[in-house]
């Protein structure tokens, strides 16, 4: 086995999607959490330390834009990479997300190669600081 390229929390309501991320990460070399919505991403993160959060957007409790909010507003958890991944593709989302400080933005249906190499980039540099 290689070596880990990063820690991956990967948050998502929809069990198969969080099941397709985390196993496209993990075969690509990452060492991957997951949970099941924002809240569960808030109540882990300081838990797990992830160098790269995918966050989906729509989630029951707390949604993607509070808890990207919330990661960004807490010292211990702002430098965290943040991706969002959404079937929301208008711009204003882009721009909201991009307004809260988030890293990248992916819309569903997503190129599982195309996440692989964003959290890819972000890990890397997260690493070199």
């Amino acid at each position: 086995m290689g070596e880990v390229l990063g820690k991956v929390l990967v948050v998502d309501d929809d069990e198969v999607i969080r099941q397709l991320i985390a196993v496209n990460l993990t075969l690509e070399g990452f060492q991957v959490e997951t949970a099941y919505d924002g809240q569960n991403c808030l109540d882990r993160v300081l838990d797990v330390m992830p160098d790269v959060i995918t966050l989906d957007v729509m989630m029951p409790r707390l949604d993607g834009w509070m808890t990207a909010t919330r990661l960004r507003g807490d010292k211990g958890t702002r430098h965290i990479k943040v991706v969002l991944i959404t079937a929301r593709a208008q711009e204003d989302d882009k721009r909201r997300g991009l307004g809260i400080g988030v890293d990248a933005y992916l819309t569903k249906p997503f190129d599982p190669a195309e996440l692989i190499q964003v959290v890819r980039d972000l890990a890397l540099a997260t690493r070199s600081g």
